[in-house]
């Protein structure tokens, strides 16, 4: 039995959010800061091996015409970071166009105050990035 993480990579924050055993859920995991870099890998690194992690999703924000730009490209070189901590993990990418703007509604339809905290907003888009990772390989 193994998890699959989600990691929705901004350039101040990471949103990582983990699945359950049976692979159904997607639940927040932590907020990280982004900087330092070696740090953050560090601590995916520790969240990988001390959660049985196999898998990693992370979320590729392409442009709305589906052309990856520099923030995309951003994540790509992320990935390859973690990529030498962990080569024998399986790294996917997942199309994340407009994860935010959905984290953003559900969290205003729960009544949380997220502009405040905007680290919610990356966990709750890590969340959605896994869960539609989740949902479509069922």
């Amino acid at each position: 039995m193994y998890k699959v993480m989600g990691l929705d990579v901004g350039t101040k924050r990471i949103g990582i959010a983990m699945s359950d055993f049976l692979l159904l859920t997607a639940q927040p995991a932590e907020t990280i800061s982004r900087e330092p870099q070696d740090s953050a890998v560090e601590k995916i690194v520790d969240l990988c091996l001390s959660n049985q992690v196999k898998k990693i999703v992370i979320g590729l924000p392409k442009h709305m015409n589906g052309t990856v730009g520099e923030q995309a490209q951003d994540c790509m070189d992320f990935a390859d970071m973690l990529k030498k901590k962990l080569p024998d993990m399986e790294y996917i990418f997942e199309d994340e166009r407009l994860s935010s703007r959905q984290a953003e509604n559900i969290l205003a339809m729960q009544g949380k105050k997220y502009t405040k905290n905007k680290g919610l907003v990356d966990l709750k888009s890590a969340c959605i990035i896994l869960q539609q990772y989740l949902d479509r390989t069922k």
